[in-house]
């Protein structure tokens, strides 16, 4: 679990910092950058609306972790916009509520009973 740990906040860090540079580089201006290369149908799009799926799919996750009540819809939102930033600082809060139980931490403690 300590791997698996380390792992989550590397990715944070990487993706925090390297945002960081993006947005002093070219401002808050993601959307139009993404949508428009998904629809000039190029590499960048494919990549972006591949991306796009493991957004949805993440947001679908969480809500669903949390039997989609208001909170767990919330998460979903978030997760959804927040990407690997928002999802990698979830599972360390949640790797350590369940104290390292993989089961508990991908189906929730209801379920995973």
């Amino acid at each position: 679990m300590t791997g698996f740990r380390i792992l989550l906040a590397t990715i944070f860090l990487a993706i925090a910092v390297y945002t960081g540079f993006v947005v002093l580089d070219h401002g808050m201006n993601l959307l139009p950058v993404f949508f428009g290369d998904i629809l000039r149908m190029q590499w960048p799009g494919q990549f972006n609306l591949d991306f796009l799926g493991f957004l949805i799919l993440s947001g679908f996750w969480l809500a669903w972790r949390h039997h989609f009540s208001p909170a767990g819809l919330a998460l979903g939102v978030l997760g959804f916009f927040g990407g690997a930033p928002v999802l990698t600082v979830y599972l360390l809060i949640v790797s350590y509520q369940a104290q390292g139980d993989v089961r508990e931490m991908l189906l929730g403690k209801a379920r995973a009973q």
